[in-house]
């Protein structure tokens, strides 16, 4: 028994050891209140948003860039059309089709501005027989008309066709 007792002992003498030479420092760390830091740079508050100018764009490239989405909302109005997508969706895309025209119009030198008023015109006639036709009785003959549009401005006003002496 005595010799029980002394091995325990040691045992728990070598824990004991162990214990204060290796983790007493780790162990006082782990449940120690650590020092709030307050002295941390306070940041300004942006109160009036800056506002950066996007880059000026020759106007060709502004041409180019109209034309392009006029294309493509024209494409999207055919689509819309044939699908028998909904109305609204039908004459959100003539107005977007239509407003592009017209920024693409403020490019052009006066002569082509008359021709291609002819084609804003028929596009905005077309947006309001879609916007009166509830039923959608005349789908065909809606795509028929936009696709004549589309054709007549591909034809008179793509960008290769078109003289750079037009474009102001």
């Amino acid at each position: 028994m005595m010799n029980y007792s002394l091995s325990v002992i040691r045992y728990a003498l070598i824990i004991f050891l162990s214990v204060s030479i290796i983790g007493c420092d780790s162990f006082v760390r782990k449940f120690t209140r650590k020092t709030q830091k307050e002295d941390l740079p306070v940041e300004e508050m942006v109160l009036a948003p800056e506002e950066y100018k996007p880059p000026q764009l020759s106007p060709e490239e502004q041409y180019r860039q109209y034309f392009l989405y006029w294309q493509s909302w024209h494409d999207e109005l055919i689509t819309s059309i044939a699908d028998k997508a909904s109305q609204k969706r039908k004459i959100d895309c003539a107005m977007e089709a239509q407003e592009n025209l017209v920024n693409l119009r403020s490019l052009l030198g006066q002569q082509a501005q008359q021709r291609l008023d002819i084609y804003i015109n028929k596009l905005k006639e077309l947006q309001e027989q879609i916007a009166a036709d509830l039923y959608a009785n005349a789908g065909t003959n809606y795509v028929q008309a936009a696709e004549r549009i589309r054709m007549g401005i591909m034809r008179d006003f793509s960008y290769h066709k078109i003289a750079k002496d037009v474009i102001k």
